[in-house]
């Protein structure tokens, strides 16, 4: 393992003590590797930090490895608590402070996994809902299984969520994991809890480029797009706050229903089904203009045109955040919106000659011509919507991560223990 200096030098070399000395490590009851990173997301926390550090203390084994990574997006002076409480632990503790929390919750966790050394990861809020108490528990589930991903799960036998506050907040906890649930049968079996913000993660199972979180719900993401083939559970109860106010709120409900919606649509197959459902909807904003603009006197045929735009904008602003969220980074918004325009008002030019080759040419009915005719604008409107507005540019940059990390700025301080 290796650490860093206050100064940001790496300093490799063995644990200091007892940790380095083979016959006390092969003695310990948990399994080996045990190496851990303790990765704490946080966001104006700063009452919370010196409890939690002393609670990670008293938990975690002097014989196992450990580290402990904040990654921070606080507007309060939790990062100077962080370092002030640091010179008290007998491991290393590392902050990096993020200038734009790109991803919000979720993508900390994910700047935490890449600044990570240990064998395992054990992801945890930094308000003590999750008990620290269990970190070497996850550790030594997963090496007994042997699991790639092990959940700390409050609805397993032994687990309870009496920690959430009221009944509004339990009721959306069970409505979003039934939900998140039917949404991803395969991907989620095995995992009763895939809301749990604590969980233990081997370093060799996921790959931080893969994930691309949006809001708090990290595990969801890692078990859709990066899932270990085994995974196993610990059941734990989810604490009271210790200080300090929930960061769950109506907007963050909102960015998980996207980031649902982003998850779900991961496949063509599923982004076409989805893109229909879309086009479909847009029929009500465009009547409705029609109707508005034929009541104040507009001739129905240029109504006809102008309402036909009314649908593009709302179809439009649906796919850019149901369907290709992850791809808006590739071109500017008014770009998207203007190659969008002309393929949608190219599809409506293009099915009436379309219909009049299948019933002049081939003889069909106007009624199947015109089905036809819809569905194959309608694949191509896809198809063309995909490679032309969506798809990354031949010789940009591919993802997420370079953008992110050229547009945020951040410190990082640790220290080594002496």
């Amino acid at each position: 393992m290796t650490y860093e200096s206050v100064d940001g030098s790496i300093v490799p070399g063995e644990l200091p003590g007892e940790l380095s000395d083979p016959a006390l490590r092969s003695a310990s009851p948990l399994p080996e590797p045990g190496a851990v990173t303790v990765v704490v997301p946080t966001f104006n926390e700063s009452a919370n930090i010196r409890e939690l550090l002393r609670q990670i203390t008293a938990s975690v084994p002097a014989r196992l490895p450990c580290e402990v990574v904040f990654v921070d997006d606080s507007t309060d002076d939790t990062p100077e608590v962080i370092r002030e409480a640091a010179r008290d632990c007998p491991y290393p503790v590392t902050v990096l402070h993020r200038e734009q929390p790109v991803g919000g919750l979720g993508g900390a966790v994910v700047e935490g996994i890449r600044a990570a050394t240990s064998d395992w990861i054990v992801v945890m809020d930094g308000d003590l809902q999750h008990p620290p108490s269990l970190v070497p528990e996850l550790v030594a589930a997963g090496e007994r299984a042997p699991a790639g991903l092990v959940v700390a799960s409050r609805y397993i036998k032994g687990g309870s969520r009496e920690g959430l506050a009221g009944g509004y907040r339990v009721a959306v906890s069970r409505g979003a994991t039934w939900l998140t649930k039917t949404l991803f049968p395969h991907r989620l079996r095995g995992i009763s809890d895939p809301m749990s913000g604590f969980f233990a993660i081997r370093r060799s199972a996921v790959t931080a480029d893969v994930l691309k979180p949006l809001g708090y719900k990290i595990l969801l993401e890692m078990a859709v797009r990066a899932r270990p083939r085994q995974v196993t559970e610990v059941p734990f109860v989810f604490q009271d706050r210790f200080a300090g106010e929930s960061k769950s709120t109506a907007r963050e409900g909102i960015r998980f229903l996207r980031h649902l919606a982003g998850l779900r649509t991961a496949s063509p197959v599923a982004r076409m089904v989805v893109f229909g459902l879309i086009g479909a909807t847009g029929f009500l904003p465009n009547l409705l203009g029609l109707w508005a603009l034929t009541a104040a006197g507009m001739h129905y045929l240029p109504a006809e045109i102008v309402a036909n735009q009314f649908g593009v904008a709302w179809n439009f602003l649906l796919i850019e955040h149901l369907c290709f969220r992850d791809r808006r980074r590739h071109r500017h918004w008014w770009d998207r919106a203007g190659r969008f325009a002309l393929l949608a008002n190219a599809d409506l030019v293009l099915r009436i000659p379309l219909i009049a080759l299948l019933v002049g040419r081939f003889g069909l009915g106007a009624l199947t011509a015109t089905a036809l005719a819809l569905v194959t604008t309608f694949v191509l409107r896809f198809a063309g919507t995909e490679a032309l507005v969506y798809l990354p540019r031949k010789g940009g940059r591919a993802g997420g991560a370079a953008d992110g990390k050229s547009r945020r700025a951040r410190s990082r301080t640790a220290r080594r223990p002496s």
